[in-house]
């Protein structure tokens, strides 16, 4: 098929859809189990003889437009579709870590990610260490004769710190290591991992790839083996695959991201410039700022800054929550990517599974606070952002 430009694959999707009855969209195969003609045709499919669809939990067509077009983008080989994002970075690891190898991680990662490699891996035999990916010395100093994996997020969760990719990618090689990397952030249309080297790259599909905050579900991009390997194993055998009717949402959602990230990027741009000029913050992480270190990868790494700042209030924990607790427009909630723009508490809520020390360490204080900048009028995010501090 052609290559088209990624704001047009969005659309369309790897294949032209043809359905017989002539509709536009196509259709939502929401069924649990396939019939076979003959019993033939179901040995035939169970010996994987013959292409076709036996049951959801083993793939689905609406599923499998859905993982088409994110390899797609991603421009990977192929694709698995899970339940949730933490399906993606749980399939992701599990499928190729066993008992006695080694994971090294990002320092700072989402507080469920965390809390897996942390205290559930642990329990199987898996070790992990926890290294600042920003500092290749220090990654070097953690590989060991049993080191597997590398998995990263980049920009971080919550801090939006951005890691080098290339080197990330080389050091992988170097060192016969499988790269994973959280690709949220960013979505596929502002970063493509693979360009750089990255093995696997996740999403959380919950958050941009669908963008209407009615879905959970993740994506997990790579190689056709790898993929082959994540559904016939944990996937198929523990069971977080995503449901048709939420991939029909993801599918649908997915026509608009080319615009709906292009807003998000424009108007977060706008809120980190009026943010780190206030008073009453002092610090604003935002790659999209010259001052923030992630601004010298904008062009060849990221194609733009996303949607998501974080930031430190003058004061204390009580003026931050205070502040939070004024917004108006502004809606008090985890998540990102969705039209609404969220404001939360990284310590208190996503990040709850550090403990304080740990959050510490991965550059998480007790006064950050994260804002997942929606599709409303800028000025109206602005001017809610300016009333709630002047109640402190």
């Amino acid at each position: 098929m052609k290559k088209y430009h990624d704001n047009t694959q969005c659309i369309h999707g790897p294949e032209h859809f043809e359905d017989p009855h002539g509709a536009l969209t196509a259709p939502l195969y929401q069924t649990s189990t396939f019939a076979f003609k003959d019993a033939a045709q179901g040995a035939a499919r169970f010996a994987g003889e013959e292409a076709g669809y036996i049951y959801t939990r083993l793939g689905n067509p609406t599923t499998r437009e859905l993982e088409q077009k994110l390899a797609q983008l991603e421009e990977m080989e192929d694709a698995a579709a899970t339940a949730t994002g933490m399906g993606a970075v749980s399939a992701s690891v599990l499928s190729f870590l066993q008992q006695g190898d080694h994971l090294i991680a990002s320092s700072a990662l989402y507080g469920c990610s965390f809390a897996l490699f942390a205290h559930m891996l642990p329990k199987f035999g898996i070790e992990v260490t926890f290294v600042d990916m920003t500092n290749e010395t220090e990654l070097k100093a953690a590989l060991k004769p049993n080191s597997k994996m590398i998995f990263a997020e980049t920009p971080i969760n919550p801090n939006m710190t951005v890691l080098d990719l290339k080197m990330l990618g080389d050091f992988a090689k170097q060192h016969q290591l499988i790269s994973v990397i959280d690709n949220t952030f960013m979505t596929p249309l502002l970063q493509k991992p693979k360009h750089f080297g990255i093995d696997i790259v996740i999403h959380s599909a919950t958050k941009y790839l669908n963008g209407h905050g009615d879905v959970v579900a993740g994506i997990v991009c790579g190689t056709k083996e790898h993929i082959e390997l994540i559904k016939l194993t944990v996937l198929k055998d523990i069971g977080a695959t995503i449901s048709p009717h939420d991939a029909w949402l993801i599918n649908r959602g997915l026509k608009t991201l080319a615009v709906r990230m292009a807003r998000h990027c424009e108007s977060a741009q706008k809120v980190a410039e009026y943010l780190e000029k206030h008073p009453k913050v002092s610090k604003v992480y935002y790659p999209g700022l010259a001052s923030h270190p992630g601004y010298k990868f904008l062009g060849e790494q990221m194609k733009g800054a996303g949607g998501v700042i974080a930031f430190e209030i003058v004061g204390s924990l009580q003026d931050g929550e205070a502040f939070i607790n004024a917004t108006e427009l502004c809606t008090l909630a985890v998540s990102l990517g969705d039209p609404e723009t969220l404001i939360q508490h990284p310590a208190s809520m996503t990040h709850s599974p550090y403990t304080p020390e740990e959050r510490q360490a991965a550059g998480i204080s007790d006064g950050l606070i994260r804002i997942s900048v929606g599709l409303e009028d800028v000025e109206d995010i602005i001017a809610d952002l300016e009333n709630a501090f002047r109640g402190f």
